[in-house]
């Protein structure tokens, strides 16, 4: 436990001007959110789906979120494989809960394997391990854009140390905010990066961490994490959060244990969160998010009553590419709607 507390005791001051910047813009969402209750639950309906289908796509699943939007309302996907939809399926519901419930949920270990058997309640061929530390060695490996692995970045915690390790870090997780001395962003990464070194169930445990990240943070004050998904935060920057995990484990069990980089990636997107957050309470300018071709979706959608992608490409002159990546871009930011399905589908402004 000493170890957990020197590693925020070495941490760099710069990092303390991130964890400033995250801080004032709690407040300012503390302190003025006035999205009515309708949008609110539009957002988080909306975020539900954007951070299953990124938690999911990030272990190597293949879901987009429209798919997974639709799996969600009940359509049948025959495509896919089921072990995609059953992950979906399972991630969905859980972080659904938290959303619900943070409030009445413990943080212990008892929760964090029933999270686990939640998690993969659908998973036919997790089945035998669910909710359980794992039995047997794990490795952690770094899948590339099409779910593969393209290589093993380290050995976690051996099966036979791994409840004892769990039982060690939730401990001093609990007492470390009961205390007050450290801040809980810090508390919070130190648990993260912990818990994926140890990597204590079978399978899930990233899927896990995401979850758990959610919950911790609503604990503690951070009230806009339903609102923007901090996992699609994670998927778009996959590349620097393997990295930094990876360059702050293997300094693990040496006499220089250092986390700075993984704390650091985890609060830059903490902070990226944050300001999203404050864009949607502010209701800042759109031009402000996005790019001129993309503005010039936005310019012909406020003119028409509604139209399809095809329809805006062709008379604006614009890639369809650009048109879709704009459109899913006004959908985040709910500022159009999406009607029908397939090749019917249309756009209106909200």
């Amino acid at each position: 436990m000493n170890n957990f507390n020197k590693r925020i005791k070495n941490l760099p001051q710069d990092i303390w001007l991130l964890l400033n910047q995250i801080d004032e813009l709690k407040g300012q969402w503390t302190g003025g959110a006035q999205l009515n209750p309708q949008a609110l639950g539009r957002l988080k309906r909306s975020v539900l789906v954007t951070s299953t289908g990124a938690s999911t796509r990030i272990e190597g699943a293949k879901l987009t979120d429209e798919e997974v939007e639709k799996l969600m309302r009940g359509l049948s996907l025959q495509k896919l494989a089921d072990r995609d939809k059953q992950e979906v399926q399972g991630y969905y519901e859980l972080l659904d809960n938290v959303f619900k419930s943070w409030q009445n949920i413990p943080f212990t270990e008892s929760t964090i394997k029933h999270f686990h058997k939640e998690l993969l309640k659908y998973a036919i061929k997790d089945e035998r391990h669910r909710g359980e530390y794992k039995k047997i060695e794990n490795k952690v490996a770094m899948t590339d854009g099409a779910g593969k692995t393209v290589g093993v970045l380290f050995d976690p915690t051996p099966a036979y140390l791994t409840p004892k390790a769990m039982q060690e870090l939730v401990d001093w997780t609990n007492e470390a905010f009961a205390l007050k001395e450290i801040h809980p962003l810090f508390i919070i990464g130190n648990f993260l990066v912990e818990f994926l070194k140890i990597h204590p169930f079978q399978d899930g445990n990233g899927r896990l961490s995401r979850i758990l990240t959610n919950l911790l943070m609503l604990k503690f004050g951070y009230a806009y994490v339903p609102y923007v998904s901090h996992e699609k935060l994670i998927e778009d920057n996959k590349t620097d959060y393997y990295l930094a995990l990876r360059q702050s484990q293997k300094t693990f069990g040496t006499d220089k244990e250092d986390t700075s980089a993984w704390v650091e990636f985890f609060l830059n997107i903490s902070l990226a969160q944050a300001k999203q957050a404050l864009i949607l309470l502010s209701g800042e300018n759109i031009e402000k998010l996005l790019s001129p071709k993309q503005l010039i979706v936005w310019g012909y959608l406020q003119q028409v009553m509604e139209a399809t992608p095809g329809e805006i490409a062709k008379v604006n002159k614009v890639a369809r590419p650009t048109v879709s990546q704009a459109l899913e871009k006004l959908l985040q930011l709910k500022k159009v709607e999406r009607l029908g399905q397939g090749r019917t589908t249309r756009y209106k402004k909200i």
